[in-house]
């Protein structure tokens, strides 16, 4: 009894401490660990939201890039790191939904996995061919096409598992072609090869490819989002032609696993209001980007039903494992 009667204050007195801690949270400087190199999207959108965070809390939430292995290096940091707070870190569609299939061991618990605290934005992909190399104007006709000419046109992506990749293997294995698969080390030297006429066809984050499409260096046949994109409002989805084709890149904040819940909660709460902000919403459209800010439990709830989703096309497409 008397036993019991401690345990208990024990355990409230820890409550109540992590309570406190979660209401002077943060005291010092936080750091954000993006999982790849500066200048790219995630890069982009962590020092966005690090900066608002900065403003809101009173506190420096400062950017370190761990860029390797496709996020895997960043993420082995983050899962070590104490998970009091003040190392957080940003993940993708590839780095925390791919991998967990792609890869037969991580630099982390994969069952434990991580905290999301909220998921800032989604990016779509669009589809762009090389006009000389393929006449089609429609993904109807492309389909057509590569009926007739299977295993034969190629297609170029930022490197085997990353989402522009598992774009192409999604459009393979929905429309029943073959496809030759490029794979690069990042996503600007394949689209000049596209653009050259190396690679004949590839799915691009939109921000990079809109530049190429409005120049007239290729075509862009659909959009990989379930709704149009703003950056460019008169190509099609591909969801138009094949129902429930959706392959967009998204950019979202975690903590260790073991984080406290209330701060969790403290910092996912500030993202949703940042991710509010119609300034904030003018930049993240700006970047060809949706912006999203939601909840802990609903990332959670996305990012499970992403690996799944990614599993199923990893194990059709037969993509060895890494």
């Amino acid at each position: 009894m008397k036993f019991s009667r401690v345990f208990m204050l024990a355990t409230v007195a820890t409550v109540f401490s992590t309570l406190a801690a979660a209401q002077d949270y943060p005291s010092k400087t936080v750091t954000i660990i993006v999982p790849f190199a500066a200048g790219g999207n995630t890069d982009a959108f962590a020092r966005l939201v690090g900066e608002r965070l900065d403003q809101r809390l009173g506190q420096r939430f400062i950017i370190e890039n761990k860029p390797g292995a496709g996020g895997n290096i960043g993420l082995g940091e983050l899962a070590r790191a104490e998970a009091d707070g003040y190392t957080i870190g940003m993940g993708t569609v590839s780095s925390n939904a791919i991998n967990q299939t792609l890869y037969k061991e991580l630099p982390y618990d994969k069952a434990k996995g991580f905290a999301p605290i909220s998921l800032i934005a989604t990016l779509p992909n669009v589809l762009v061919v090389n006009p000389e190399r393929i006449s089609a104007k429609t993904v109807p006709e492309l389909i057509a096409f590569l009926k007739t000419k299977p295993g034969e046109i190629s297609y170029a992506s930022s490197g085997t598992g990353t989402s522009i990749h598992l774009a192409g293997e999604l459009l393979a294995t929905k429309a029943g072609v073959t496809m030759n698969h490029v794979p690069y080390k990042g996503s600007s030297q394949a689209i000049m090869d596209v653009v050259a006429g190396h690679v004949d066809m590839m799915f691009d984050n939109i921000p990079t490819a809109a530049q190429q499409v409005k120049a007239g260096k290729v075509r862009a046949l659909a959009v990989t989002s379930l709704e149009k994109a703003e950056l460019l409002p008169d190509v099609p989805t591909m969801a138009e032609t094949i129902p429930g084709f959706e392959a967009t890149s998204w950019h979202g904040l975690f903590a260790p696993a073991d984080t406290p819940p209330e701060i969790v909660a403290k910092l996912s709460s500030e993202v949703q209001a940042i991710m509010a902000d119609p300034d904030m919403v003018a930049k993240i459209k700006g970047m060809g980007a949706t912006p999203v800010g939601n909840t802990s439990a609903a990332f959670k709830t996305f990012i499970a039903s992403e690996t799944s989703k990614w599993a199923e096309v990893i194990k059709a497409a037969d993509i060895p494992l890494q």
